[in-house]
């Protein structure tokens, strides 16, 4: 199996985004809410579906470029349902069972987007 530097250089990067986007958002958000606890598994679930997210982008597209075209596309779209559907899963189940707060969630999985937009940034500072 490949380690993720292995997979696609910028994973790495994509993850070091998310942890400092979720130590930012604990930092932040977690103190102003009334049940904190709640708010943080939330955020941690949705951290975790955002680094789970960025791994399985990689890994989908590091295999489709092996791949003829139409194929390609096919497996590309069928990565990015499965990807959305377990974020609609885990955060359907931190509702219906009152786990963990599901806004805080989303919070998290917009770590990837926030962690895609600063990875130029981390790999300057972290991966000279």
């Amino acid at each position: 199996m490949k380690n993720a530097a292995e997979i696609n250089d910028s994973l790495p990067d994509l993850w070091i985004g998310i942890a400092i986007y979720t130590l930012l958002a604990i930092g932040i958000g977690v103190w102003f809410v009334d049940r904190p606890l709640y708010c943080l598994i939330g955020l941690l679930c949705g951290s975790a579906l955002a680094a789970f997210c960025a791994w399985h982008m990689a890994r989908s597209i590091d295999r489709a470029v092996s791949y003829d075209e139409g194929e390609a596309v096919r497996s590309l779209q069928k990565g990015s349902m499965l990807r959305y559907g377990v974020i609609l899963i885990v955060i359907g189940v931190l509702f219906a069972f009152d786990l963990g707060n599901p806004i805080a969630a989303l919070v998290g999985v917009f770590g990837l987007k926030v962690s895609a937009y600063l990875a130029p940034f981390t790999h300057k500072i972290f991966r000279r």
